[in-house]
């Protein structure tokens, strides 16, 4: 006699043949970049894999080694990026562009980064990537650090504003509604309309970190710190 196991769960070990760590950590990158990460459970990556919670664990660990390597390899995704530009400024703009870009692009790794306090593993890659055109620009040491963390503050702070959902905010406290309210004769009323209006979040993220970048790296570099391929 036969039993049906058609829709039951996976029983015994679980261990589904050829199943690697590999496979487990980019079906659970897959899923978080689908879903956000509380989409992220062991039961669910166990029930999309085919296999028992036991054969993640075995694999991978519990959900915080799982969550780390999800993270460790997007950030390896981004190892090699192709940085453009003959001009300094214009080559550390390039690394800049590429960490506003992967952050938008895969917005729920960036918010489950930012959550376990794991944003700096996340952009290592492009992180060094940006020192190197800092030093090529002709900066060193502290120059280098000032310049790095002003840039990564920057773009942090840009990205807040991006994944903010006013939805969340009530109507009396959102911006739009409060500059409304505003009633004050030394400011232009054209001036005041236009700041209940959302600005072009693109378009100034490129005039704010050119201003940046522009504050940090000089127009030339210099002899010892010229760009090396």
């Amino acid at each position: 006699m036969t039993t049906s196991t058609t829709g039951s769960a996976p029983t015994g070990t679980g261990r589904r043949a050829g199943l690697d760590r590999d496979e487990i950590v980019d079906r659970a990158l897959a899923l978080v970049e689908a879903h956000g990460a509380a989409a992220l459970t062991m039961r669910k990556l166990a029930t999309e894999l085919g296999v028992t919670t036991t054969t993640i664990y075995w694999h991978v660990g519990g959900r915080d080694e799982l969550v780390t390597a999800v993270i460790t390899r997007l950030s390896q995704q981004q190892a090699d990026v192709e940085i453009s530009g003959n001009h300094p400024r214009d080559r550390v703009m390039s690394v800049v562009r590429h960490l506003w870009s992967s952050a938008i692009a895969h917005r729920n790794v960036t918010a489950l980064a930012h959550q376990v306090g794991a944003t700096s593993l996340l952009e290592m890659p492009l992180e060094v990537a940006l020192a190197r055109e800092l030093e090529a620009s002709g900066l060193s040491g502290d120059d280098v650090r000032d310049a790095l963390r002003a840039i990564l503050m920057c773009i942090a702070g840009f990205l807040v504003v991006a994944f903010r959902s006013d939805g969340r905010v009530p109507e009396p406290h959102q911006e739009r509604s409060l500059w409304r309210q505003v009633d004050d004769r030394q400011i232009d009323p054209g001036t005041l309309a236009a700041l209940q209006r959302p600005p072009d979040l693109p378009s100034l993220f490129e005039t704010t970190l050119e201003a940046v970048v522009g504050a940090f790296v000089p127009d030339s570099p210099t002899t010892s710190g010229a760009h090396r391929d």
